[in-house]
């Protein structure tokens, strides 16, 4: 048997023993003994096979099935393919995602020559995502030695980990794989941020828990039994139950955010420049709970850190049910509001496809206005009922969000999926509905909030009208792409809706498999309609 296809079995064996349960290649030639492995693996029922064209997409699938607790790894040949891993890859390293990349390379005698396809890939994600290079398939072995001991620290600490591997002609199998080794029966998952000792916190000061992404039940436990507001984003996996302030953004604009003294602190909050201004006022105390990605420093001032918090039960509501009944004044004003507006605005949009979550089921949301319009829209959930709010805010960029909701779908299997996208976010990875016809596909309803271009820009600075007469061309960004033709050139089921109620008959009877479902919105109205929406808690 030739070395690499030795040296191949054996990291695709280590992966398997160390619980990853799927494999996404984009095909190459030189990574073509990971390729027969991978699918050797496959046939065995060790673990199951994605093939996708782009790398960049790849990396993206593989991270939505990470995230949702079915381990990924994802392959590609030599070269610039490496390269197109390092948005999935940074948004892995940032989000606290164990996403293994495993690469392959030219052997190290070619190196700094102008071999084909070859470059510098030790280290090509930055300092960040450590590489593991390995060239002699002897080291490839269960044992404290072994140079693939990483595999399983890194799933320990919610870390990617880059794994490059030399190979060397001949790249071909003469044989089949049959002996290869158990699957791990454990599904991987992240650092539950919980696990530490516990640190008591006094009721005192007039308290709200911020529950940013990926914070999970702990910042709910907490608010819930110290009757404090819960100010939780969409993504928190703690937006459940009677203590989530649903227009907490807007509250935090109000006299009511001055009498804040003190803020409890969980996950990664990035949406709401509301809240960062709310942590970084100076008579403001802040606790701060663990912080999942390769940069646990906190972007503002912490007095207090903890691993896991502990309180009393308060007996006095008053402080929650002053934000409470804000909450639902705000909350009837915002929905009179946006009743009242002529056409299908991006919140109605947003709050269509909340309402259409059940229970269990999968909601990717993509970065940009989307998820933002969802934080204002999302309904009361029921604690218990088991729906997931995902989304890539690690980095929060729009690129490999259909793929990431492809993989979610794929490795959650949900009764009902659904994703909520931006126009420029689907365009930017519309070759994830490029799959093959024997490749696995999930129920996924895809929503795109279509206003031809990049309207979150235009409730920014450089959306002031002073800048109108540059701001499309270097900000808004009009396409005027025909999603309905693009769809069909993938043979992706399409549907364009111009209001709520076909936008919530085409939610109650999806068609299967993926589809896609273009709700047309206006922009040119955005920033106008941002700026009455953040009016209503000051009138």
């Amino acid at each position: 048997m030739n070395d690499s296809t030795v040296l191949a079995r054996a990291v695709v064996g280590r992966l398997v023993e160390a619980g990853i349960r799927e494999i996404v290649l984009a095909p190459g030639s030189r990574n073509a003994p990971l390729a027969f492995a991978a699918y050797d693996a496959a046939a065995a029922g060790r673990v199951r096979l994605h093939t996708r064209i782009d790398e960049r997409s790849a990396g993206f699938l593989a991270l939505g099935l990470t995230k949702v607790g079915s381990a990924a790894a994802v392959m590609c040949t030599s070269g610039t393919a490496v390269a197109n891993l390092h948005p999935a890859m940074l948004e892995a390293a940032h989000a606290g995602v164990h996403l293994v990349a495993v690469t392959a390379d030219r052997p190290a005698r070619l190196r700094g020559t102008g071999a084909n396809q070859t470059t510098d890939q030790v280290g090509i994600f930055g300092p960040l995502i450590p590489t593991v290079d390995v060239s002699d398939p002897s080291g490839v072995v269960p044992d404290e030695t072994a140079p693939f001991r990483p595999i399983s620290g890194h799933f320990r600490q919610g870390l990617p980990l880059h794994l490059n591997l030399q190979l060397d002609e001949p790249l071909a199998p003469e044989d089949r794989w049959t002996d290869l080794p158990e699957a791990s029966g454990e599904r991987t998952r992240g650092p539950f941020l919980g696990d530490g000792p516990s640190t008591e916190i006094p009721l005192g000061p007039r308290t709200v828990v911020v529950a940013g992404d990926d914070s999970g039940p702990p910042a709910r436990m907490l608010a819930e039994r110290a009757h404090w507001p819960l100010l939780a984003e969409p993504s928190s996996g703690s937006r459940t139950g009677t203590h989530a302030i649903r227009t907490y953004r807007l509250l935090l604009g109000t006299d009511l955010a001055d009498e804040v003294e003190r803020v409890v602190v969980f996950g990664h909050p990035t949406l709401s420049r509301p809240v960062s201004r709310l942590l970084a006022r100076h008579d403001v105390e802040v606790w701060s709970g663990p912080v999942p990605g390769a940069w646990p420093a906190r972007p503002f001032a912490v007095d207090r850190t903890f691993e896991r918090l502990t309180v009393d039960e308060n007996p006095d509501p008053t402080w929650l049910d002053r934000w409470r009944d804000a909450d639902t004044r705000a909350s009837h004003d915002l929905d009179a509001m946006l009743a009242a507006e002529p056409g299908l605005t991006p919140y109605a949009v947003a709050g269509a496809v909340a309402r259409a979550l059940p229970p269990e089921g999968l909601l990717v949301v993509g970065a940009s206005n989307p998820i933002r319009d969802l934080d204002l829209m999302v309904p009361p959930y029921q604690v218990g009922a088991r729906r997931k709010v995902i989304a890539n805010r690690g980095l929060s960029g729009i690129d490999g969000v259909v793929s990431t909701a492809i993989g979610a779908a794929l490795g959650r299997e949900s009764d009902r999926s659904l994703a909520l996208v931006g126009d420029v976010t689907f365009l930017h990875d519309s070759n994830g509905l490029v799959l093959g016809p024997d490749e696995p596909r999930p129920d996924l309803s895809i929503v795109v909030a279509n206003d031809d271009g990049g309207s979150i820009f235009a409730t920014l600075e450089q959306g002031a009208e002073q800048y109108a007469d540059r701001y499309d061309r270097l900000f808004g960004t009009p396409h005027g792409v025909d999603l309905g033709s693009l769809c069909a050139a993938t043979s992706t089921p399409y549907l364009q809706v111009h209001s709520v109620p076909e936008l919530e008959q085409a939610l109650a009877s999806p068609n299967g498999g993926i589809e896609v479902v273009e709700a047309v919105v206006r922009r040119d109205d955005r920033r106008a309609l941002d700026a009455r929406i953040r009016s209503l808690a000051t009138t």
